[in-house]
């Protein structure tokens, strides 16, 4: 195979190197005239949402994307006429001038993936439902009878190889969490494990056929379970002499902000590992507004090589104290609310308000009445406040926390509720602390960690970075941490400098998130530019943490990007299911245009909406078909009679 000085550098783990940016080494695979992995930058693309039997349809909508920064345009085949019109499509492409590489999107139907592999320039087969099924069956399996249905997949798949190496045309083994195949899960469950071994099978079967022309994916909804596979899928390649490129995405990310952040959480902490090759960004939007938020992932790493390692350079793979496969929340004391089995708190700067005027407080969650002189609490309202030297002229509410530097705070007469930030190198030689809360200063590029020892039972660490490479010092000093068994909770502090809003909303996702994702941090402050709308740094802050699922504050809806399969306007019905039901704070309710990605894709759904026919919706409860063939006119108020049925349902306020 090519490339194996990546794989002697990488003897196993997921990362080649914790200490500084270092992108791992791929085998190049050709797609058209436009190569992946390997030196190559990481190429975006995205998904078409057109009928893929409308030639023209897909062909401007296709031309729309290339323009927006596709690299690479899929299109679903789910039957052989569709697989047949890619002809068509890719003739009018090139007579306009288009030689944009096609991605044919598979499901069920080998007999369309083996047309598409002679027209286009890679074809994507998800091993879960390829030549395998998937009816919710629990099996038991023998050895013998494993390997027989393996056998049976291996006669079913090959052909589709023989013609891919024939004809030049690349693969993606395309695993998604939530269509596992029941041989899948009887043998693995519904883990990243079981998503590892649903791809390995299908590469041994590629290797076995001298076939390598191959990419391949682990996509989930669910964050922590998508960086958790693609960790251990290149552990597991690794460890058996691949070094296949990586597709990365999240499954059904949803539409504006939450979309932008769940996708930055899950792919950004994998760019962050040195991971990925190619990105598509899943929105529940028209496909040319995902390739732009790709691409503002992707150039963001296109200097970091070039960056100085850290100070901290001992970390290695094989000497972690935690996994990095599985999710488990660093051991924290608890100050108050801070740490502990309490969610991770949200703290946000102030300071620059006009604190005579109780309604900025509104911003972020705390609605003030002066008829009623109270303040009404929102579901994402934040928890601390920084204040600076700056003192309100009004009484703040009783559950916000405010925050001072340490001098002012002891100015204070009334430190009830108020409490001081102190910096680590004065801490020790500080007189007088709060009783109740400290803040404590501490630089991620500059700590010691002997200084560390000197804090007590009322401390809280403010972790703060403005480094471009400050998730692996933050995250280095959260190793110290636990190698040092310093139990003191954490708040990450990350400042942002010269940053518009978009990318204020991409970057902190995938920094933040890449360090909630592992288990670390009991709390976040996201530090902007003051240009930038208080609001939207407070709705960050919590969309980071529900995209985590370190902190669920509102519903959440999973919801596919649509395709040529959907059966109704996705967006429309997105925006009218979250104007009925977005105050169900904590449920997660699935939007899916077909029954491809219905009950299997919504995975972890509580409530599952999915396009079963022209005009008909069948209703889910988890993964249990609830009601069938629901006129479209009356699925909603159906949809919502089942949440009511369930007693999860509460009035709006």
């Amino acid at each position: 195979m090519e490339n194996t000085s990546a794989q002697k550098e990488l003897a196993g783990g997921y990362c080649s190197d914790l200490n500084q940016y270092s992108r791992f080494l791929t085998r190049e695979v050709h797609i058209g005239a436009i190569p992946m992995g390997g030196l190559n930058p990481i190429r975006i693309q995205s998904m078409t949402t057109t009928d893929t039997m409308d030639t023209i349809g897909t062909v401007e909508q296709t031309i729309r994307m290339v323009a927006s920064g596709c690299e690479y345009v899929r299109i679903t085949a789910p039957s052989m006429k569709e697989a047949e019109n890619l002809a068509l499509i890719k003739k009018e492409l090139l007579f306009r001038g288009y030689d944009v590489p096609l991605v044919a999107d598979i499901h069920f139907t080998p007999n369309a993936a083996e047309a598409a592999a002679r027209i286009v320039e890679k074809v994507r087969i998800n091993p879960g439902n390829y030549a395998d099924k998937k009816r919710f069956e629990n099996i038991e399996y023998t050895h013998v009878a494993y390997q027989a249905e393996l056998e049976r997949i291996y006669k079913k798949f090959s052909p589709l190889v023989k013609i891919c190496k024939e004809y030049g045309t690349a693969m993606r083994i395309g695993t998604n969490h939530g269509s596992l195949s029941d041989r899948i899960m009887s043998q693995y469950g519904d883990t990243p494990r079981g998503m590892v071994e649903s791809a390995m099978e299908f590469i041994r079967m590629c290797e076995s056929l001298n076939y390598y022309n191959l990419v391949i994916s682990m996509k989930a909804s669910n964050t922590q379970v998508m960086v958790q596979a693609y960790r251990l899928l290149v552990d597991t390649m690794v460890k058996e002499g691949m070094n296949y490129p990586l597709h990365l995405g999240v499954t059904e990310a949803g539409d504006g902000e939450d979309g932008r952040i769940k996708s930055a959480v899950g792919i950004g902490t994998l760019l962050e590992d040195g991971l990925g090759d190619t990105i598509r960004v899943s929105l529940t939007e028209d496909p040319e507004f995902e390739a732009p938020v790709a691409k503002a992932m992707a150039d963001r790493y296109t200097k970091r090589a070039l960056l100085e390692p850290l100070r901290n350079s001992a970390i290695q793979l094989h000497d972690l104290p935690y996994s990095p496969y599985e999710y488990n929340r660093r051991v924290s004391l608890p100050v108050q609310h801070i740490g502990g089995h309490h969610h991770p708190v949200v703290m946000l700067d102030v300071s620059s308000k006009n604190l005579k005027d109780p309604y900025f407080l509104g911003e972020v969650g705390y609605s003030y009445s002066a008829l009623l002189d109270k303040y009404n609490m929102a579901d994402q309202a934040c928890d601390l406040v920084y204040l600076g030297d700056n003192l309100p002229s009004f009484a703040f509410p009783g559950n916000l926390r405010q925050i001072y530097n340490y001098q002012t705070w002891l100015g204070l007469t009334d430190k009830s509720n108020a409490h001081p930030i102190i910096k680590l190198e004065d801490f020790k030689d500080t007189v007088q602390k709060d009783p109740v809360l400290n803040l404590v200063a501490v630089n991620s590029a500059t700590y010691s960690v002997g200084a560390l020892s000197v804090l007590g039972h009322t401390e809280v660490i403010l972790l703060e970075t403005a480094a471009d490479h400050g998730m692996a010092e933050q995250r280095a000093f959260f190793i110290d941490l636990l190698k040092q068994h310093i139990k003191v909770p954490v708040i990450i502090k990350r400042t942002y400098k010269d940053i518009n809003a978009d990318d204020l909303m991409l970057y902190a996702a995938t920094d933040l998130g890449a360090l909630l994702t592992d288990g670390f941090g009991d709390g976040i402050w996201l530090d902007a530019p003051g240009e930038i709308a208080l609001s939207l740094v407070n709705s960050t802050s919590f969309g980071i943490l529900q995209a985590t699922r370190t902190r669920i504050s509102k519903t959440e809806y999973i919801s596919c990007p649509s395709c040529g399969r959907t059966l109704f306007d996705l967006q429309e019905t997105t925006q009218l299911i979250r104007s009925r039901t977005d105050h169900l704070k904590g449920i997660k309710i699935g939007i899916m245009g077909c029954i491809v990605n219905g009950p299997g894709e919504m995975a972890d759904a509580d409530y599952g909406y999915v396009g079963t026919g022209p005009g008909k919706i069948t209703l889910y409860r988890g993964k249990e078909v609830v009601k069938k063939n629901v006129n479209t006119a009356f699925a909603l108020d159906d949809l919502i009679g089942l949440i009511k049925e369930d007693g999860n349902w509460t009035e709006v306020k």
